[in-house]
């Protein structure tokens, strides 16, 4: 019996002989069906390039905001939503650290939670309707804490 091949004296498919395992890495080369990682394997590959040449860079229209980790813009991207407001530096700012950093994507997180209250103070500025609904509701709020306050005493 040939010590030296992967299969010689295999206890088990895929795991070396026991004079081997005490080697990190031995039995790597081990056939394709014994590797761990052939079901996430695919041939041909899942995201086989359909063109030969990429297609043209889409044109920047708006300010898009780029990860410190790539040098340039991806071929294309989405325009429908531009950083605008506090969001917006928020967002700014959330780009200039590395996506590696828990930072980055909090302040991300943050420039959502903050891009929708200025949806709603927007909306509430220019719709006639939600602007009284928002005084309204602002006056019943003012008047049920006063009235907890009085009953407190």
């Amino acid at each position: 019996m040939d010590q030296t091949t992967p299969q010689a004296g295999s206890t088990r498919a895929g795991s070396p002989p026991p004079q081997f395992a005490h080697i990190p890495g031995w039995g790597s080369d081990l056939p394709r069906e014994n590797r761990p990682a052939v079901p996430m394997e695919r041939t041909p590959p899942r995201l086989d390039v359909p063109w030969e040449d990429p297609p043209p860079r889409q044109p920047h229209t708006v300010e898009i905001l780029k990860s410190v980790e790539r040098p340039e813009h991806s071929r294309t991207f989405g325009t429908r939503l531009p950083p605008r407001g506090l969001s917006g530096m928020i967002r700014r700012r959330a780009f200039r650290h590395s996506e590696n950093n828990l930072r980055h994507w909090l302040m991300l997180i943050a420039a959502d939670r903050v891009n929708v209250v200025e949806g709603l103070v927007e909306e509430v500025r220019e719709s006639p309707a939600k602007r009284r609904m928002a005084i309204g509701a602002a006056v019943a709020v003012t008047a049920w804490c006063l009235f907890r306050k009085r009953a407190a005493r």
